[in-house]
Order: structure tokens, then sequence, then C-alpha cells
């Protein structure tokens, strides 16, 4: 599919700065459709049971997965109804996005999942306390509470940061 996008961005009759800068966005992963693949489409692995500690597993295996790609060591998870709506490691290194904190490509992740911005009713698990910038994106997204940890600590619902 991205090579596909390429010959297309490459054929088109526009200045080669334009089809530079359009490589350079995928490049990045900003453009995350069209380099995903349709990851968003594909089922998200389910605990066995819907209990925290299940949750905060699938977590830190997303911590570990971060880890592994090189990546900061984070992981975050978000749970509707007992069941994983989003998830995400950490991807600032890999995406060269100070913004991909693991907790926000969650949301990110739950928001295209099911059609919405609107998390309420969702709960956030994450390897780590959320920094300023996570929480009051959870915040906005209307997350109803987050856990954080190997200890599962309630950090209780996300509160403005003022970021």
């Amino acid at each position: 599919m991205l090579r596909a996008l390429r010959r297309r961005v490459s054929a088109h009759p526009r200045s080669a700065a334009s089809r530079r800068s359009l490589l350079k966005l995928i490049g990045l992963g900003l453009l995350a459709n069209a380099t995903r693949g349709g990851a968003a489409d594909a089922p998200v692995p389910q605990p066995a049971a819907a209990r925290a500690r299940d949750f905060m597993t699938r977590a830190e295996q997303l911590r570990s997965r971060a880890l592994a790609d090189g990546d900061q060591g984070y992981g975050a998870v978000i749970v509707r109804d007992g069941r994983i709506v989003g998830q995400a490691p950490s991807r600032v290194v890999v995406n060269g996005d100070p913004t991909a904190h693991a907790e926000t490509e969650a949301i990110r992740d739950a928001c295209r999942r099911l059609g919405t911005r609107d998390l309420r009713g969702c709960v956030m698990y994450s390897t780590t306390a959320a920094c300023a910038m996570c929480e009051t994106a959870a915040y906005w997204a209307s997350v109803t509470r987050m856990y954080a940890g190997e200890d599962i600590a309630d950090r209780g619902a996300p509160r403005y940061g003022g970021c």
C-alpha cells in the first residue's frame, strides 16, 4: 500500500518539492491511515478475563514492544465495558513525534476504532502515571478513570493539566 501511494505521489505533476514534503510526512507516520495499512481495523487481542491485572499486563506487553522497537518503555490500553478498545506502545522515537506517548497513541487508537472523540465510560491503564500532556488529552477525550503502574494505582478521573 505504501509503495502504491509513493508511486502515485511520484507520478503527480506537481513540483518535486511538494512530492518530497508529502513523502516526508509519510515517513514520519503523520499520514497514519496511509502508512498503517488499516491497523485500526485489526482486532485487538482481549484478555481471557476482564480484570484490571489483565489489562495492565497488556499495557506491559506494549511497553516491551516499545523497547524492542527502540522506543521509550511505555504502554497503554483503553478499556470500555470490559474490552480493550484502544492500545499503543510509545512511538515518540520511532515516529519522531514528541506527542506520540503511549497514552495519547492509545487514545487516538480508541477514537479511530470507535469512530468518536468521546471516550466517556472508558478507563485507561498505563505502565506509568500519565504526564500533564497525556492527562489533558484523556480529560478532553472524556476518559472516565486512569490507572497506572505495576500496582495498578487509581489515578482518578483525568484533570486538565494546563498543557
